[in-house]
């Protein structure tokens, strides 16, 4: 069976920093590109961050370079997104996913047919 499941989400404070998580069933960790996406109230979902199995490639939207970073965690099955220097607009549910595409970092949720259930992220100012 197919699960990706989120965690670390919460509120914190302009400028605050979080650490989101995504445990993946081993059979799509294995072989499977993974990608965390963001929806705000009102929005469309959006890219946030993407890996490729191996690790070697990473993409990001342009308004969270230099900010967070995503990263396979060696000996798990866990993908993490660290969010630093966090800003109001940041706020969204965020959402792990997996794509077949696992040679690349893809960054179009049509790539991604498995998805978590979504953490929220609050940020105030």
């Amino acid at each position: 069976q197919v699960r990706l499941v989120e965690s670390g989400g919460g509120s914190v404070q302009t400028g605050g920093s979080l650490r989101l998580s995504c445990a993946a069933s081993e059979r799509i960790f294995d072989s499977y590109a993974m990608g965390w996406f963001r929806q705000a109230p009102g929005k469309e979902r959006e890219i946030v961050a993407a890996i490729s199995w191996s690790g070697d490639s990473t993409n990001y939207a342009d308004s969270v370079k230099g900010r967070f970073a995503i990263s396979r965690v060696s000996g798990t099955s866990t993908v993490s997104l660290q969010m630093n220097n966090l800003k109001p607009e940041d706020t969204a549910v965020y959402y792990c996913a997996a794509s077949a595409l696992h040679g690349t970092a893809a960054t179009s949720k049509r790539f991604y047919p498995y998805w978590g259930q979504g953490t929220h992220v609050t940020v105030s100012s």
